[in-house]
């Protein structure tokens, strides 16, 4: 072993703890980039794998209804592989135990053989094959363990007017629905909706569609246009009512698992990036410090021959060791953190096996990343260390120039103790050396304010997408829009205390080559139950001409208001229209458009009709209401306003709010390290100071209120810049996660503001107890002896 080596060993032994807060501080950051960039991996894998065994469709559509013999058609259109037609329902259920209506789609299984395209993977019981019709189906496995449901149990189910009893043959999972989730809804309900499947002659039988269909996938060859085929199954199923075919990319299981992916690439950018940056900047605090107090150890070795090569690459060894430790921790870190992910994500995303994969290029990655913070941290110290001429090394640094603190100038000087003044004057003597603490002690500040800025964040778009927007109790669905006087069989259920109408239309927005598919929902001028915000929480109005965009809506469709939309319907009859953006609306969860009620059912040509209404209910008469809308021919769907709530706590919210809570751990445990770093480094700098104030008379006490004033004023001095840093942090982290599916605003809370200033300064009182201890067991003789 080399000497150098020796004096490595011997220097890591005696800054361990400022190594280890380092370390500590880089296994953080590394742990959350393995941690999502291989939950990444792992969603994208496992994505495909099932995509691939499963043959997952490329091209959708539903239409009204076409005869079989339009499948040929498909068939002979460029581009299109393969093509499975079949049946779409919906079907309300009638579960014991259960007192909501539950809903569900029951889907057709071929007469002959298996599914051609988006397969069904068999979980438990037997896949129904062939001509069978014998009142047994196949069950999604989300809706059936939510209901605990086995193979053999029994559902009722109300189908096209006639309830039937249905027997569960088998379990299963389709790569349609890895999200099950209400057609339109952005959140699933297990406990309410599920998806099922029946032999095609009995579910024709039962819907008058013998011969026929009315929904369709198709797999495109290699290299065909996706463009080109959607445009040519439009035309084709256009008399059949089609409703506008659309790609893998819009379908909606599919997008919410993007929509995941993108949320956890924002993650895997923002946080380690916030983290290494900050072991960056620890690592060249500590080396450039080191190599201040080893400025005669750098002279007396080059004195004796070692080149300024040697003298570099010891003190970047340094560095390398502590990124060592930092990637053996952080790398255990993200591993057991993404088991902890991947079984919460088991929860809401159906697949047949879904496992943590670490992958060895995000390991690579993180190396990479780990290896560029150390270096850039200490390249300027090592750079100062090499540059270091012998002799004037082997000096001790010139003592800065003595001149009363500010206080002392303003005349107040005699209002503080001898030790305050004392640190007050070395804050001023030393102006880089107090920056960099003042840095390091913002960054601890500013970390911090992230996790609970996602947290307030969630909170916030609970309550205003639940209760500033939605203020009805449910929302009853009809099977068909029906006449306006419907509204009042709604009105005369059990418990109803107030009904608003509602008029939905899927259709497909235009500007451009910009478009969205989406419904659009016709409501009264001043609805209450539902309401249009506007971005200052204000309801307004809805105007008897045009249309009111989401801002999201907006923002993808590149419009404003006074622009024009191209509007086309996907069912009935089809219209198509233009209207102006008379106004912007906000919210924070999916994308939507609205219309006054009437001036969407004049421009759709079918009079006064509603599809659905919005519902007060009564407490008191809860179950009466429940029990009722069971029996109701019309009703196709009751959508529980809890049950959505819950719904988003339990996906987007737990998701998000479990990667927030481990962000929050690891900030603390960074800002604790931060602050005892910066004490340590402060002792380490002026023991030989502290050493002689003891000697000349000072109490223990007296010189460690010059430590611990020292670090008192800066952090109180860090705190503001890093409440003002945090909120920047959070605002670019927030951004990078938000999706069309969910947008989390920047919400900063007083409590959040407060929480960072707690940690920070209990860290601190910590940090200034430690190194007061320090300072009790310092060897006043060693401290002291002239190194020159």
């Amino acid at each position: 072993m080399s000497l150098l080596d020796l004096k490595l060993l011997r220097d890591l032994k005696a800054l361990k703890s400022q190594a280890f807060a380092v370390a500590l501080v880089m296994a953080c950051g590394l742990a959350m980039m393995i941690m999502t960039r291989s939950l990444i991996a792992s969603l994208e894998a496992t994505r495909a794998d099932y995509y691939r065994d499963n043959r997952f469709a490329d091209v959708f559509s539903r239409l009204k209804r076409a005869p079989n013999a339009v499948a040929a058609q498909l068939a002979a259109i460029p581009g299109v592989a393969t093509v499975q037609t079949g049946i779409a329902l919906p079907v309300t259920l009638d579960l014991p135990g259960v007192l909501e209506p539950a809903t569900g789609l029951i889907l057709s299984l071929p007469e002959q053989g298996e599914l051609t395209l988006n397969r069904l993977h068999l979980r438990s019981g037997r896949i129904l094959v062939g001509r069978e019709s014998s009142g047994e189906i196949l069950a999604g496995e989300a809706f059936a363990e939510a209901n605990r449901l086995r193979p053999g149990d029994e559902i009722a189910a109300v189908l096209y007017g006639r309830r039937q009893n249905f027997r569960i043959a088998g379990v299963v999972l389709s790569p349609e629905f890895i999200f099950e989730a209400p057609p339109g809804a952005a959140l699933p309900n297990n406990k309410t909706y599920g998806v099922f499947w029946m032999p095609y002659k009995e579910l024709a039988t039962a819907s008058n569609l013998d011969g026929a269909f009315n929904q369709l996938s198709l797999r495109l060859a290699p290299a065909a246009s996706e463009a080109a085929v959607i445009a040519a199954v439009d035309r084709v199923l256009k008399p059949y009512g089609g409703r506008g075919a659309y790609g893998r990319e819009s379908h909606p299981s599919h997008t919410r698992v993007r929509d995941e992916i993108q949320i956890l690439q924002g993650l895997s950018v923002g946080f380690p990036l916030v983290f290494l940056s900050v072991a960056a900047f620890m690592t060249n605090a500590v080396m450039s410090r080191q190599i201040t107090l080893q400025r005669e150890q750098i002279a007396i070795l080059k004195a004796f021959g070692f080149s300024n090569r040697e003298i570099g690459g010891h003190y970047l060894k340094f560095s390398l060791i502590i990124v060592v430790s930092g990637m053996g921790l952080g790398t255990l870190g993200g591993i057991g953190l993404g088991h902890q992910l991947v079984d919460m994500y088991t929860l809401f995303f159906r697949f047949p096996s879904l496992e943590f994969r670490l992958a060895t290029p995000v390991v690579l990655a993180a190396i990479g990343a780990s290896t560029l913070a150390a270096v850039v941290g200490v390249a300027g110290a090592v750079k100062a260390a090499v540059r270091l001429p012998p002799a004037e090394a082997m000096r001790p640094e010139a003592p800065s120039s003595y001149r009363p603190a500010l206080i002392e100038r303003l005349g107040a000087g005699h209002a503080f103790t001898a030790s305050f003044r004392m640190a007050l004057r070395n804050i001023e003597r030393r102006p880089a050396r107090s920056l960099l603490t003042m840095g390091a002690l913002a960054l601890a500040t500013g970390i911090l304010i992230v996790p609970n800025a996602f947290r307030d964040g969630i909170d916030y778009v609970l309550n205003y997408q639940w209760d500033l927007i939605q203020r009805q109790t449910v929302f009853v669905a009809m099977i068909e829009p029906g006449p306006a006087r419907a509204l009042a069989d709604f009105q005369a259920l059990p418990g109803v205390v107030l009904a608003e109408p509602v008029r939905g239309a899927a259709v497909e927005l235009r500007a451009g080559n910009l478009f969205r598919r989406l419904a659009l929902t016709g409501l009264p001028p001043r609805a209450e139950l539902f309401r249009v915000i506007d971005a200052q929480e204000r309801p307004f109005t809805l105007p008897p001409h045009g249309i009111v965009l989401s801002s999201k809506l907006a923002e993808v469709l590149a419009v404003n208001v006074g622009d024009d939309l191209a509007v086309r319907v996907l069912d009935g009859r089809r219209p198509e229209f233009t209207v102006p953006v008379a106004a912007l609306s906000e919210d924070f969860a999916g994308t939507a458009a609205f219309m006054d009620i009437s001036a969407l059912n004049r421009l759709l040509g079918e009079g006064d009709r509603i599809s659905g209404a919005y519902l007060t209910v009564a407490g008191g008469q809860w179950e009466e209401f429940l029990r009722a809308m069971k029996e109701s021919p019309v009703a196709a769907g009751v959508v529980v306003k809890n049950r959505i709530r819950e719904g988003f706590r339990e996906t987007t919210a737990k998701s998000i709010g479990l990667i927030q809570m481990i962000y929050l751990t690891f900030a603390t445990v960074v800002a604790f390290g931060i602050v005892y770093n910066s004490a340590r480094i402060s002792l380490s700098e002026r023991q030989r100071e502290l050493a002689t104030l003891r000697v000349i008379g000072f109490s223990r006490g007296e010189v460690g209120a010059v430590l611990v004033g020292e670090l008192a004023v800066l952090t109180l001095l860090a705190l503001p810049l890093g409440l003002l840093i945090g909120s920047g942090f959070a605002a670019a982290i927030l951004t990078t996660v938000n999706t069309e599916f969910v947008r989390l605003p920047l919400i900063l809370t007083p409590y959040n503001y407060a929480f960072a200033v707690l940690i920070v300064t209990t860290a601190s009182v910590i940090s200034a107890l430690l190194a007061c201890r320090r300072l009790d067991q310092l060897d006043l003789v060693g401290a002291l002896k002239i190194r020159d």
